[in-house]
């Protein structure tokens, strides 16, 4: 009887979200409660045409899947960098294109686009000043970001934190996990606050919308009402869901 080798560590990000185990989609209601924000804010298609919503960062395409139903007659494209999560895009999304979110490297003509989905993503950039620039040249004057986010500052992050233990959702190598609740390794490089979050993208040339909370389906099932709970109090919230505008 042979035995598979040991994953081997990943050489650098590029290798790290190529490798088919890596998570590209995260829980179902903060997907949902994205699309409805989304929805409200495009309203119905009409006979003008279909509004271009990207879905960057778009993973294995379960995000955009979701909000398809309420986005009925908008059409929806998923961008992302990984050829791995785009092979498995194309089962969920009609249009899936592989993009970068630096130097111009969405293939899409400057004020091109009515909305662009960003779910977690912003958290596994190096540079997520470049990506906003990206992101606000594609997108129209008045166009909407909707972008989600792993809150810092979530309810039990600030008791951890008091306990001396590593924040959920942060992470310090791409080797394992170290210090911190949790098996699993995403890749995490930045985490925000809901204050920074705004701060960060109204510098960014956005104006700030509505910031709400969502739960993280992460949180152990008896926690799960009071993480629910907290998405009263974004600041709180196990998931940061932010609308802005392009300026």
């Amino acid at each position: 009887m042979t035995t598979a080798p040991p994953r081997q560590p990943p050489h650098g990000l590029r290798d790290f979200y190529e490798d088919p185990a890596v998570p590209v989609a995260s829980g179902p209601s903060r997907s949902l409660r994205q699309a409805r924000m989304l929805a409200a804010a495009l309203g119905p298609a009409t006979d003008a045409g279909p509004r271009t919503v990207l879905d960057i960062g778009c993973g294995d395409g379960t995000a955009a899947a979701t909000a398809a139903p309420l986005l009925a007659g908008h059409r929806v494209i998923g961008v992302d960098w990984s050829q791995d999560a785009l092979r498995r895009a194309h089962a969920h999304l009609p249009y899936a294109v592989r993009g970068e979110l630096t130097d111009g490297g969405l293939p899409f003509r400057s004020a091109s686009a009515d909305a662009v989905l960003f779910s977690e993503v912003v958290e596994h950039l190096v540079d997520p000043d470049s990506a906003l620039d990206e992101i606000h040249r594609i997108l129209r004057p008045g166009g909407h970001l909707m972008l989600s986010t792993p809150n810092l500052a979530a309810w039990y992050n600030r008791a951890l934190l008091l306990a001396g233990v590593q924040p959920v959702f942060s992470e310090v190598s791409l080797r394992a996990i170290h210090g911190r609740p949790g098996t699993e390794v995403v890749g995490h490089l930045r985490l925000y606050t809901a204050r920074a979050l705004r701060e960060f993208v109204t510098a960014s040339g956005f104006e700030v919308v509505r910031l709400r909370g969502a739960p993280f389906h992460g949180v152990p099932r008896p926690l799960r009402p009071l993480d629910r709970l907290a998405c009263h109090v974004p600041s709180a919230a196990s998931i940061l869901l932010l609308h802005a505008r392009r300026t």
